[in-house]
């Protein structure tokens, strides 16, 4: 399959690559799922065996999000759950971000007690929304992703499985493409990330494709 369009997004680091080890199936990326690592720091991914095609790293002192790249743009990561006889997840021309932070907001408060700095991302500084917002919009411009996605963004723990209505089924998933969450995806029952800002997302990606 021809893959069109740059395969590395501007600035991202590739020290943390798992391409040459895992493969990947060629594609045409045509949506971006967006997840959180319920972490604070980059993490290790079972040596690249869950890892997605890029992570984003909250840097709080300089208010700017520091990325990794992981695998190419229109090659298939492996963050998603995908079960034998249903759709495809991970090969279906998705493109997957990880967000380090958490959507939880039972972790936010333990973690915000403890005084351990992170980004709860339901209630993201504007900069971290910018930051992801600018990759939408390079996604859109670069490999025509559309700066569209599902209705509801239900907060964690209710959108853990399908609590909230928001679970596409195998065949809107087939037909899907733009943004939404790995609490979207079929076959998956993770929750995150959320109840992220979607429409500022938005809004904010498209001021930056307007320019």
């Amino acid at each position: 399959m021809t893959r069109t369009g740059p395969q590395h997004y501007p600035g991202a680091h590739r020290d943390h690559w798992y391409q040459d080890d895992f493969g990947g199936d060629r594609m045409e990326v045509n949506v971006v799922v967006l997840h959180t690592t319920e972490g604070r720091s980059l993490p290790g991914y079972q040596g690249g065996a869950s890892a997605p095609n890029l992570t984003a790293v909250p840097d709080l002192a300089a208010r700017k999000l520091t990325w990794y790249q992981h695998f190419d743009i229109d090659i298939s990561s492996r963050a998603l759950r995908n079960r034998p006889g249903g759709v495809q997840t991970n090969t279906l021309n998705v493109c997957q971000v990880e967000l380090v932070g958490t959507c939880d907001p039972e972790l936010h408060s333990k973690w915000r007690t403890g005084g351990k700095a992170h980004v709860y991302w339901p209630k993201a500084p504007a900069w971290a929304l910018l930051g992801v917002a600018r990759f939408l919009a390079w996604a859109h411009e670069e490999h025509d992703v559309p700066l569209r996605g599902p209705a509801l963004w239900p907060a964690y723990p209710k959108s853990y499985g399908n609590g909230a209505g928001q679970r596409m089924s195998g065949a809107r998933w087939n037909d899907f493409k733009g943004v939404c969450g790995h609490m979207h995806v079929p076959e998956n029952d993770h929750g995150d990330p959320g109840a992220i800002d979607f429409d500022e997302l938005i809004r904010l990606a498209k001021a930056a494709v307007q320019g």
